[in-house]
């Protein structure tokens, strides 16, 4: 927090509309999102740019609220009204004392695999069993789920048979609402807000696509199963902790029929695509140099915060529409790792010793015997030489992304890369 206030690059939301014919001051809608340039005096007024207009100007403290950081805490659920594996009797028990809509969903104990919805009335307590089916959920065989959050949205909508609607989640002891959570600290964006794109990207975990929001060009990531939204909440959380401008932004969450993260769209795509439909009479020496100092300063950023990402690799490095190099899902690399499949461990990217305990391929035992790549054609040696470090078999000897970052710099400076 600077003296005065908010720091240069602080993202606030606007509590309110503000609309102005000041010349030097900056309207805004409720709901959106400015980003602090300057302090301008000590009596609460900034520079600031409005996300989704681009447009700068001046803003009063008063009418905005800083987003906060979500602290990560393994309590923090998607699916708060989610009970595991409790009996049909505890959960009566549990749902006391009975009222309209107050509901619980829990693990099926006579049929393992499914789930049972149990819905309170005035009157009684209701048990639906939840059929595991064709990789969906259903109740009716009619109605078709991919995930829990999505189920529960639809009854929360309409009864559709049930003995009453879903009005009130009966939250698990110990856990609390992410939704609530995300939207106290600024961070949970409206689904009615985002309009979905084209289809843009296929991930390990979720579709990407283009979209929009609140009328800004984003990106969104959408991850159904319910399993992997809620780690990728964990990943999401320490994401609200980070700003730097090699990182690509959060702009926030929505909960609904699973997980979406929106973030700043990054027009040229990733790297890898980037470099493949160019080649290299088209993207000079100097670019690609810059293009490693840039990665260089994201990473050296999640250094300084003491987190790695574990899977930095040419398809998680987006270029923006001014050619800056951002890193990207630097949030939700580690958190999900064990997740994956070995066959899926990118081993052209990862570290010999992390390689030990996995049955691979042939180019990790010749990686163990001493073999690296030879040189890329019109490489410049010096260059080449920072490659080699990095692949060093001893982690101690590695250089740092700051020692890197320093000797790219200095390169610049003297015009090596020209």
């Amino acid at each position: 927090m600077a003296l005065n206030g908010w720091d240069p690059g602080t993202q606030c939301i606007a509590k309110c509309d503000h609309k102005t014919s000041k010349k030097d001051e900056l309207s805004f809608h409720k709901g959106d999102i400015l980003t602090i340039i300057k302090v301008v005096n000590n009596k609460g007024w900034y520079t600031a740019k409005n996300n989704k207009t681009k447009e700068e100007g001046l803003i009063s403290r008063s009418n905005l609220r800083e987003r906060e950081a979500i602290r990560v805490d393994p309590n923090l659920s998607l699916m708060p009204w989610f009970h595991g594996k409790i009996s049909g009797e505890d959960a009566v028990r549990v749902l006391q004392p009975t009222e309209d809509g107050l509901f619980l969903v829990r693990e099926s104990i006579r049929h393992p695999g499914d789930y049972v919805l149990c819905v309170s009335s005035k009157e009684e307590i209701s048990h639906y069993r939840v059929i595991y089916k064709d990789n969906k959920l259903t109740i009716d065989e009619e109605n078709y789920f991919y995930n829990l959050i999505e189920l529960i949205e639809h009854y929360m909508k309409d009864a559709c048979g049930l003995i009453t609607r879903l009005t009130k989640p009966k939250l698990k002891e110990g856990t609390k609402s992410a939704a609530e959570e995300l939207s106290k600290a600024g961070w949970l964006l409206s689904m009615q807000q985002l309009t979905l794109g084209e289809q843009i990207g296929e991930g390990e975990f979720g579709a990407v696509f283009q979209a929009e929001y609140m009328g800004q060009k984003v990106a969104v990531k959408n991850i159904k199963c319910d399993v992997m939204a809620q780690s990728f909440l964990e990943e999401t959380s320490v994401m609200t902790k980070l700003q730097h401008k090699n990182l690509v932004k959060l702009l926030g969450v929505v909960v609904d029929n699973g997980l979406y993260i929106v973030t700043e769209f990054m027009g040229k795509g990733n790297l890898v695509n980037y470099l493949r439909t160019r080649g290299r009479s088209v993207v000079a020496l100097k670019q690609l140099i810059q293009f490693g100092l840039d990665i260089c300063e994201g990473m050296e950023y999640l250094e300084s915060k003491k987190l790695v990402h574990r899977d930095l690799a040419a398809r998680n490095i987006l270029i923006a529409d001014d050619s800056i190099a951002k890193v990207s899902d630097f949030g939700l690399a580690k958190g999900v790792s064990s997740a994956r499949d070995q066959a899926k461990l990118p081993v052209k990217w990862t570290a010999p010793e992390a390689l030990k305990h996995h049955s691979l391929t042939d180019l990790s035992d010749k990686v163990e015997k001493g073999y690296r790549m030879e040189c890329p054609d019109k490489c410049p040696t010096s260059v080449y030489n920072m490659m080699k470090s990095c692949w060093e078999y001893d982690p101690g000897k590695r250089p740092t992304f700051k020692k890197l970052k320093d000797k790219l710099e200095k390169g610049m400076k003297q015009r090596e890369f020209e």
